[in-house]
């Protein structure tokens, strides 16, 4: 009797390091093991380093070329449901397909090949809804932690904007954004003055600052906006 032919499927995302438990190394390993322990013949490992898992499958560089090369009787070994699959309708619509295909999808952390029962495919469905919810509840709190930053004036990181320098608060020594007041009643001058956007932004570059048409009307309805004086 011939042993199953093994198809690994690995992936990390972009913001994931090598040293993580889950990395590309580790996983590698634990499909080997897999079909060690489970008489399978692994024919090949296809890994999609820095690719997000809401990319669906298919459309991954080799998540594609693992679609394409397996066959009926073949399966599918993944270490996590997360590391295959992140978006709940792509998960589902791919597990379909390899049903149909007669394809098998063993997942490690499901606890074996989940196309084998109408059950395993039900808690498959449900954990890939649970998974595609934990993504978006993760973007949500990266977006509560940046307004509630930007709310207290805490830099974020990159470029400050024309009009706005960084400075260290001495209690607490987190970067912070202040007004630059010199900036600001620069532009402030160009405008009283009849300068275009474009215009006050040659003015500034040529007084040091990083300065476009575009920064300069932002900071412009920046202005408009506050109810600060400045100077």
């Amino acid at each position: 009797m011939h042993s199953k032919r093994a198809f690994g499927y690995i992936r990390v995302s972009t913001d994931q390091q090598a040293e993580r438990g889950d990395s590309l190394a580790v996983q590698r390993k634990a499909i080997e093991l897999i079909c060690e322990l489970e008489g399978f013949d692994l024919v090949d490992v296809f890994a999609d380093p820095g690719t997000s898992g809401g990319v669906a499958l298919a459309k991954r560089p080799e998540g594609s070329r693992l679609l394409a090369a397996v066959n009926a009787g073949d399966v599918i070994v993944g270490v996590k449901l997360d590391r295959v699959f992140r978006d709940a309708t792509d998960a589902t619509g791919t597990l379909k397909l390899l049903r149909k295909r007669g394809v098998g999808l063993y997942l490690k952390d499901l606890g074996g090949d989940v196309t084998d029962s109408s059950v395993s495919a039900l808690v498959f469905g449900l954990l890939s809804n649970v998974a595609e919810f934990e993504v978006a509840r993760r973007s949500e709190r990266i977006r509560e932690v940046k307004a509630a930053n930007r709310a207290v004036n805490r830099f974020l990181g990159g470029a400050s904007p024309l009009g706005y320098v960084v400075e260290v608060d001495d209690m607490t020594g987190k970067k912070r954004i202040v007004v630059d007041v010199e900036a600001h009643n620069l532009a402030r001058q160009l405008r009283a003055q009849g300068y275009s956007a474009r215009m006050a932004a040659g003015a500034m570059k040529a007084h040091g600052y990083k300065a476009s048409d575009k920064s300069v009307s932002k900071l412009w309805a920046t202005m408009d906006e506050s109810t600060v004086a400045v100077g």
